[in-house]
This record gives structure tokens, sequence and C-alpha cells, in this order.
């Protein structure tokens, strides 16, 4: 199915992954600030179907709202309090800078096509991104969640706003597809821009290979930390960067500054996998002091039963600890 602007839903979205994500929600682990009925817990008072605690009554409140059984039992006169369920507000953030441009096998079959792997004719870590954003916008909406989608380099390149309206995916998706992947990354400058819109509490889901200095990564997390909002991590790496068992010399680049070096990777195997197991450890340590969660994203694997994962894991945690 297309639309005007030429998008094919089932190319960004297939129907494989669809059913493997249809039995998940993404809920936040921290009280929201909603404005409708839906999945999530609200610190607001209101009058929904899952009671919360009973308050003494007093003068000007409305008397259909008593609790006649409590009266009965203490001669007091109570009031019944509830917990509004509202739906939760999600901010996608892509990372659409130069080092997003890697990608060491070819486009998969069916794939829309993203700039970078248009520019490339591989897969690259940004239409991997893409490929998860657009799973998670359409399970959000799905929860008749509040949506919004900003990508980002060395700040803030292009923002949509947050609605849950179903039509509202497409958008996501076309200006995915079409945006520029290049620039440097300003994870501090980005956090500040984004924070600066958004005031009532949210999810954001952070989508990017965090291949920065761990200390701007912890300046920005603590930003979202102070200002109590709940983040997801989706790290995004190639499946090379993990493994790095290429054999032959090669010349590297480096796809943000443009420097190059030549090395032979079966001499230096070690002391790389022994760096990024110290940076991941880093990452990963930092994240999870802030309460937040990190989750590592191989580009050669599908979407749908890591992302699966994903809502699975923070579903048991919610459980775990809250009952829900």
């Amino acid at each position: 199915m297309t639309d005007p602007t030429g998008i094919r839903a089932e190319s960004y979205l297939s129907p494989e992954t669809l059913s493997q994500l249809a039995p998940f929600d993404l809920r936040a682990r921290m009280i929201v600030e909603g404005v409708r009925s839906g999945f999530h817990a609200s610190p607001q008072q209101g009058l929904s179907v899952q009671f919360k605690q009973h308050r003494p009554y007093t003068a000007g409140d409305d008397v259909k709202h008593l609790d006649w059984k409590v009266y009965a039992r203490t001669d007091r006169l109570s009031v019944k309090q509830y917990e509004q369920e509202t739906n939760l507000d999600i901010v996608v953030l892509v990372d659409c800078s130069a080092s997003m441009r890697f990608g060491s096998m070819g486009v998969k079959a069916g794939w829309g096509g993203t700039r970078a792997s248009g520019s490339t004719s591989s897969w690259t870590k940004f239409d991997h991104a893409t490929a998860t954003a657009t799973a998670i916008a359409w399970m959000c909406l799905q929860q008749s969640d509040r949506v919004g989608l900003s990508l980002f380099s060395n700040g803030i390149k292009q923002t949509i706003g947050r609605t849950s309206s179903i039509g509202h995916w497409r958008r996501i998706v076309s200006v995915l597809s079409s945006e520029p992947v290049d620039d440097t990354t300003d994870f501090e400058r980005t956090t500040e821009q984004v924070l600066s819109k958004i005031t009532n509490r949210s999810l954001f889901v952070v989508i990017s290979d965090f291949l920065q200095d761990p200390a701007s990564i912890r300046s920005s997390m603590a930003r979202f930390r102070h200002n109590k909002h709940d983040v997801i991590c989706l790290q995004v790496l190639d499946h090379q960067e993990i493994e790095f068992d290429l054999q032959d010399p090669s010349l590297f680049l480096d796809m943000e500054s443009d420097d190059r070096l030549r090395v032979d990777p079966p001499a230096i195997r070690d002391a790389y996998i022994e760096a990024l197991a110290s940076h991941q450890e880093e990452i990963r340590s930092l994240l999870t002091g802030f309460g937040f969660d990190h989750h590592l994203l191989d580009s050669r694997e599908p979407v749908g039963p890591a992302l699966a994962r994903v809502a699975a894991r923070r579903s048991s945690w919610l459980k775990s600890h809250h009952g829900r």
C-alpha cells in the first residue's frame, strides 16, 4: 500500500515484525503525566477504574464519590480516590551523524531505503536505526500514545511533534528515509535543545551507536534524569564493529573526522575487542546508574525479536517492582 509520498508501509515494517511485536507494549518506568485515558499510571488524582486510596471527606467534595461502606463501618465520611490511567508521551531520538552511515552488508531485500543506504548500497547503522524507530513508533501509536521524533547529529536536525494519530507513522517514515546522514555527534547540545521544548515527563528512546566520549553521554543522561524523564538507549552497532573479524590489511576511515589509518586487523583484533568491551561496560554502567535501559542491537539481526526482548524485559521489571 502506498500514499502520496510514495512510502510503502511494508517496506519499513514487515508483517513478520508486526506479528513479533503485536503481543507487547512499551511502558514507562516512572509515573508519567498524560493527557488521555490509556495504559500508564499518572500522579494526577482522577476518576478512573483503578482504586488508589481513601481520604477524609471535606466540604465541597462531590458526594457521589463517598464510600458508604466505609461510613457504615467507621461512621466517618471518606472519599474514594483513583489512579488516573493516561497515555504516554514517547520521543524517539535517532542519531543521523556520519558514523551511522557505516555498514558491512548489503541492503536487505525489500527495504524501502534511506539516503544512507542509497549512497553506500549497504545496510547501514542508520537503516537499522530507521527500522527500529519505525517499529517503536508503530508499537506506541497502537497503544494510543503520543509519539514524536527528532533526528540529531551535532544538534537537532529535524523534529516531528508528538501526536497519537495513526497517520503520523507515515510522516515519521518519510522523514527518516529522506534525512541526510552526516556531521559529527554532540549529545550535550542535542539534549539541551530537546529538553528546552519538552516540559512534561516523557519516555525517550535514544537510538545511536553511542561511540562518543562517555563523559558527554553521562552529562546528557544526567539532564534527562534531573528532569525526571525515562530513557531507553538502543545502541546500534554493525556486526563487523562487534566481531572485527576482518582478515586483510585495510584502510580505516573515521566518518566524522575523515581521519584515515591503515591497519592489519588480525594484529589488533584482541586490543580492539578489549577496548570496545571497556567502552561498552562504561556506557552500560553509567546508563543503569541513572536507572535507564541499555540494549545492544546487532545490525545483522532482525528488529522484531530484539524489540520484543526490550519490551518484555521492561514489562517484567515493572511487574516485579509495581505489581502491574
